[in-house]
């Protein structure tokens, strides 16, 4: 049986993204009619282009196996039978994180998006199905798509700026 800490760190790990998941389509969903479908599209190309930059990424790294595989310990999360690196969790909560702050600039919800986001990068190393640097990739593919498809808005307070 699991003891609690496990649950915690599964939970974590795994049942975090459900929330962000909610949270992002429920920010996005809330955008004006105007603007909604519009930043919509821009925050799915976001996502494709995080995940074509986790895939040249790892053409060029891998680590291996995954901790646990290493340890010879079972997996305390949810993961996928290929090396590990990006983490895909990780890159995938991240992104959203970015989309709804690049769409909307709402502070209160993206700091929360933030923490979350987080606490599943951390998860995932605790978990032991991720390194360091897996989650360390996963959140770089997606700030760098971010940045190249929002460009300086991303770091301005003005949603619609380009």
């Amino acid at each position: 049986m699991a003891s609690i800490a496990d649950l915690l760190i599964k939970f974590i790990a795994d049942g975090l993204v459900v929330p962000i998941v909610l949270l992002g389509a429920w920010a996005m969903l809330g955008l004006p009619k105007e603007v909604r479908y519009q930043r919509i599209a821009r925050g799915v190309v976001a996502g494709l282009v995080a995940l074509l930059l986790a895939k040249i990424f790892s053409l060029f790294y891998q680590e291996g196996e995954r901790p646990f595989m290493i340890l010879g310990v079972h997996p305390k999360a949810a993961y996928l039978n290929n090396p590990g690196f990006p983490s895909d969790h990780v890159l995938f909560v991240f992104i959203i994180t970015l989309v709804v702050w690049a769409s909307t600039k709402n502070m209160r919800l993206t700091v929360a998006l933030l923490v979350m986001s987080t606490l599943v990068a951390l998860g995932r190393v605790l978990a032991l199905v991720h390194t360091p640097a897996d989650v360390l990739g996963g959140i770089a593919c997606a700030f760098i798509a971010a940045v190249v498809v929002y460009g300086r808005s991303l770091f301005t307070h003005d949603p619609l700026a380009r």
